[in-house]
């Protein structure tokens, strides 16, 4: 055997015991919480190492527990998740109407400072949150939107603004511009071609920045218990989450339900729009 034929062998291997390792760590923690989710709290005291869960002790008690509304006796996560839904969603769409003119402009036309403005853009995003947090908690405050859903979703539209253009940026920069040169010696605007050409032809790229966005959004805890701690009816799913697992009479397999809620319409979101995260819609777009 040939080192040549050995190292191919070899580094196939390998690839193929990295992939088994990284799905092993994303996806058994995952199983684990699915599976207590659906457990008896006393089938968990029993055997809590158990990675499998009967026939007689599966139910669905933990998830109806988190979706009733607490006038029933429930945790109320489906207010929550509809909370969080229409922050998320608002975020992504207003995110996205102010991004995609901002990388464009950034990325076609000129002007000073034209090659600063991108990491300009990046390091806003970089500041933590933290130091961010009480400015606009009380800037806020003044304005009489600390306490509810409309503040909340300016702040994360103030957060994920700047990384979007820098990830739309990027991609506009690829497209090649004769396609716009060819666009305008057919007449159309420059408005036109944007929303004509450069939008169809950036449509994963948009897809992958508003699932970025969206999970932001979706996932973020410490601004949304700045500004809804006082209101559990405005409460998201991530602050619901935090307060059930700081309750000491909550058990854990509604805990583990709760964490379930949060996790699956991200996952669903993610894999409805793989095909167009994937495909390369600009393959053979400029011919010559």
């Amino acid at each position: 055997m040939t080192r040549a034929q050995f190292e191919e062998r070899f580094f196939g291997v390998l690839r193929w015991v990295v992939i088994a390792f990284l799905a092993a760590i994303t996806i058994v923690p995952f199983y684990y919480m699915l599976m207590l989710s659906v457990k008896p709290i006393d089938a968990l005291l029993l055997d809590p190492g158990n990675l499998w869960v009967s026939a007689k002790d599966f139910t669905l008690d933990t998830y109806e527990s988190v979706l009733k509304s607490s006038e029933e006796g429930g945790q109320g996560f489906l207010g929550m998740l509809l909370n969080s839904a229409l922050v998320a969603v608002a975020t992504v769409l207003l995110t996205l109407a102010a991004a995609v003119p901002g990388a464009y402009a950034v990325s076609r036309l000129k002007f000073f400072g034209n090659r600063q403005v991108s990491a300009v853009f990046l390091a806003v995003y970089l500041f933590p949150a933290t130091l961010l947090a009480v400015p606009l908690f009380v800037m806020f405050a003044k304005m009489g939107l600390s306490g509810s859903l409309v503040g909340l979703a300016i702040v994360y539209i103030a957060q994920t603004v700047p990384v979007s253009i820098y990830m739309l940026k990027n991609y506009f920069v690829t497209i090649p511009f004769s396609i716009e040169e060819a666009a305008a010696i057919d007449g159309a605007s420059r408005l036109q071609t944007v929303r004509k050409i450069i939008l169809p032809l950036a449509l994963p790229t948009l897809m992958a920045t508003g699932l970025y966005v969206f999970m932001i959004a979706w996932n973020e805890f410490l601004f949304a218990l700045l500004f809804l701690a006082a209101d559990p009816e405005l409460w998201t799913v991530s602050l619901g989450l935090q307060q059930l697992a700081n309750g000491i009479e909550v058990s854990k397999t509604v805990l583990m339900a709760g964490s379930v809620v949060l996790t699956i319409p991200v996952v669903l979101l993610f894999f409805s729009a793989e095909r167009l995260l994937t495909e390369g819609l600009t393959s053979g777009a400029d011919k010559g």
